[in-house]
């Protein structure tokens, strides 16, 4: 098979180009490789690396190399010559074709068994039918000019009850495309125009309803076995599953609760309102397109990655906005006015503008309704053109959206957003974590049917079982409300008791503190009866600047926190960056797993001046006030070494000796670590468990991606294991703390009680729950650490 590899300056547009590649061979055999920027978010191209790219794609048969621009196709030239091999070297065919275009033809041929010659003909021809239609003065007209006489017609009628809205058409242009035949179809019902079947605008807004007929007529060799493939599309309802859906729809089966409390009222789904168009004029055709294929591609791959998370069933609205992205009507419409000297956002604006007004001026309620979608990708596009931030979401009720960025979590307001709704998500994604904090009742994971709600549709939700009900009839929301009051006087007599120490009935008192990430935090903690600050997030002084802060600018931080909870003890975290959380100004060099690289106590022993300076500024702190210093990401005694060395260093250089107060402890994240709990015990006095990232490890399963977050479960049998396994080994050497969000979990804690822990450590306004969620524990639980899943634990703990 001839291989293939994809040179660019950007590692996104590559990413993006060959995602959108894959799509088009349908799950066939490709053997593709990439060299892109010279890292994740560096512009750039390097020989070397292109070298070992087209030696992995080498298997035998050649390779072809498509390149985007300028410094690419030098850096492939020298490429060449890096590779040791001569007949290697003679195989590989430096391809002249457009990146994206030529790409997607390419993989086509390869993926069919082409040669390489082939292969790099079919690439360079991918640019032909553009370059056909751009050269005609007949580039903006709507109609079809009749092509003579079709080699196949058929007439075929419309059984979709919503008619050929976006995802049947999206399945006939996808059919149309790959026919290999010229195809044009029309309305017969209505006698519309005919328009080329392969423009998923064009045939969409034929206005075809269940029961219209519509003409389709093909010309070329394969016009008859294209126009039967049409025919058995049609037969089929274009693979639609058209049974009537339920009205309201019912939530997926990775439904998992991420924020607790009830939360009722009127769906509203956010939308973005449109940037505001630069008065800027062209910057010159070639490139005002560049500027357009960029945003397209930027937007292409945010859309991949969403149906990427979407199950295969509900993933073709998704294949829908993929195919608008790549409509030859709309974009030659745009490319139309760009060479006419418009700005690519003003053209692109127009463009969309256009194709949006044709389906609100259809008849049919349904077909209208996709001019909203139209513009919603038009918006999306528009923004990457111009460099513009999204908005943050507004609105009252309930909040239904595929998912949550942290920035857009922190801009909702709780006395307006009754509730979340996500159709993906995880409850240990940061956006849930913000969502706790807020108070703001969440379920995530509840499946794309949930982006099919009406706004305005009635939504009830409990935050912590995981339920949610759309349209509830008034004894199923009567219920709801119920609970809702219920649960806020419970609160109400959670915080009237909260400062007071939560103690189970059988005499164990549990001391319950708050996670922290600023002295306002602090604030909150001590007004919600915090014991103490169980974790102090120290990163977020040293995030979101051009330097890192000096040791008197920490300790006076340190102080704030600690002066705000009264002098009770603050759990200071040293630096846990890295991973997802990286510095400016500290550079690192780019890992394929940054999750599995240089993270916590390991990116601080490797920068021992910020790490000293950190220290420095803690025993400082701890001269008045108890604090205890904790390393994160511990995975083996040589790293605690290290670290309490470099903490013995701090204490000698401050001069006054080890402060009474100062205690030393670790974050078990690490399953390994969780397993040779022992091994640390001589040099520790406490351990917190960081139940997001031990999950997170323990299941394979990364906390922040939607289409593993069902694995990403700290009740799963096998963490609670690993929780025990800790427990187990302290003993009476050393408390065992959670300050994961498990330790949130109202209906978990006594479990977490029963396996030993002693501390919890939670968001500020978690704590009177959980103080009363230890007050009422039971003398006895369940024995779930043999139960088959973390659904079967939770089943167990909530009965």
């Amino acid at each position: 098979m001839t291989g293939l590899v994809v040179v660019s300056h950007s590692r996104a547009l590559a990413d993006a180009a060959v995602a959108l590649a894959v799509e088009m061979v349908q799950g066939k055999d490709l053997t593709l490789a990439v060299a892109a920027g010279l890292d994740a978010d560096t512009f750039g191209t390097d020989a070397v690396a292109i070298a070992e790219a087209i030696a992995t794609a080498d298997r035998g048969d050649g390779v072809v190399v498509l390149m985007d621009l300028g410094s690419a196709v030098l850096s492939a030239d020298l490429a060449l010559d890096l590779l040791e091999d001569p007949d290697q070297r003679d195989r590989v065919v430096l391809c002249p074709a457009p990146l994206v275009e030529g790409l997607v033809a390419a993989a086509v041929a390869a993926a069919n068994g082409a040669d390489r010659t082939e292969v790099a003909a079919e690439a360079v021809a991918g640019l032909a039918g553009k370059e056909s239609q751009l050269g005609t003065s007949t580039l903006m007209e709507h109609e079809v000019p009749e092509p003579g006489i079709p080699d196949a017609t058929a007439t075929f009628t419309v059984t979709n009850p919503h008619g050929l809205h976006a995802r049947p058409a999206a399945r006939l242009v996808t059919e149309a495309r790959e026919s290999g035949a010229a195809v044009q179809i029309r309305n017969r019902t209505t006698n519309s125009a005919w328009v080329p079947a392969s423009s998923l605008s064009r045939v969409a807004t034929l206005g075809a309803h269940q029961n219209h007929e519509l003409d389709v007529r093909a010309s070329g060799p394969q016009a008859r076995p294209a126009i039967d493939r049409i025919l058995a599309l049609a037969a089929r309802a274009f693979d639609e599953d058209t049974a009537p859906a339920p009205a309201p729809p019912s939530p997926g089966p990775g439904t998992q609760p991420a924020s607790p409390g009830i939360g009722t009222g009127p769906a509203w789904l956010p939308r973005q309102s449109t940037p505001d168009l630069p008065d800027v004029p062209s910057l010159g055709a070639d490139r005002e397109r560049q500027r357009l294929d960029q945003a397209l591609n930027a937007v292409r791959a945010e859309i991949h990655h969403l149906r990427s998370t979407t199950p295969t069933a509900e993933a073709g609205i998704f294949d829908a906005h993929l195919l608008l992205l790549d409509d030859a009507d709309l974009l030659d419409d745009a490319r139309g006015r760009i060479a006419d000297d418009t700005a690519a956002p003003q053209a692109w604006s127009a463009a969309t503008a256009r194709v949006a007004d044709e389906f609100a001026a259809l008849d049919d309620s349904y077909l209208q309704a996709r001019a909203a979608d139209v513009r919603a990708v038009a918006d999306q596009v528009l923004r990457a053109l111009i460099g513009a931030t999204a908005t943050p979401p507004t609105g009252t009720g309930v909040l239904i959206a595929p998912d949550l960025t942290p920035a857009e979590a922190a801009a909702l307001d709780p006395a307006t957003v009754n509730g979340i709704v996500l159709a993906a998500g995880s409850p240990t994604a940061h956006g849930a974590i913000l969502a706790r904090a807020k108070g703001i009742p969440a379920v995530v994971g509840v499946g794309p049917a949930a982006l099919d709600v009406a706004p305005g549709t009635t939504v009830a939700l409990d935050g912590r079982t995981g339920e949610v009900v759309f349209d509830p009839g008034p004894e199923v929301l009567a219920d709801f409300r119920k609970r809702a009051t219920d649960q806020t006087a419970q609160r109400r007599r959670a915080l009237s008791t909260a400062a007071r120490p939560a103690t189970t009935p059988s005499g164990v008192t549990i001391r319950v503190g708050a996670n922290l990430g600023s002295t306002a935090d602090a604030q909150a903690a001590a007004a919600n009866g915090a014991d103490h600050a169980g974790l102090v997030r120290t990163e977020f002084l040293f995030l979101n600047r051009p330097s890192a802060p000096d040791v008197d600018e920490q300790e006076a931080t340190y102080r704030a926190i600690a002066q705000a909870l009264d002098g009770r003890r603050i759990t200071l975290r040293t630096l846990d960056v890295g991973g997802d959380k990286p510095l400016p100004y500290i550079p690192t060099p780019p890992e394929q797993n940054p999750f599995l690289g240089r993270r916590g106590i390991r990116h601080s022993l490797a920068n021992p001046t910020l790490l000293s300076d950190q220290l420095t500024a803690m025993v400082r702190t701890a001269r008045d006030t108890p604090v205890s210093v904790m390393f994160p990401m511990i995975s083996t005694l040589t790293e605690l070494t290290a670290a309490r060395t470099a903490l013995d260093e701090a204490i000698a250089r401050t001069g006054i000796g080890r402060p009474a107060g100062l205690e030393v402890g670790i974050m078990i994240e690490v399953p390994a670590a969780a397993l040779k709990a022992s091994t640390f015990a001589a040099h520790i006095d406490f351990a917190s468990i960081g139940t997001n990232d031990l999950t997170q490890y323990a299941m394979a399963a990364e906390r922040g991606n939607p289409s593993v977050a069902t694995l990403s479960d700290a009740l799963d049998p096998g963490v609670l294991r690993l929780i025990a396994a800790t427990c187990q080994a302290a003993g009476n050497k050393f408390t065992v703390a959670v300050c994961g969000e498990l330790a949130a979990d109202e209906a978990a804690v006594p479990l977490l009680i029963a396996l030993g822990v002693r501390e919890l450590s939670v968001s500020p306004p978690s704590i009177p729950g959980v103080k009363e969620a230890v007050r009422s524990a039971p003398a006895s639980n369940p024995d779930v650490l043999d139960l088959p899943d973390a659904d079967a634990v939770r089943a167990a703990l909530l009965q």
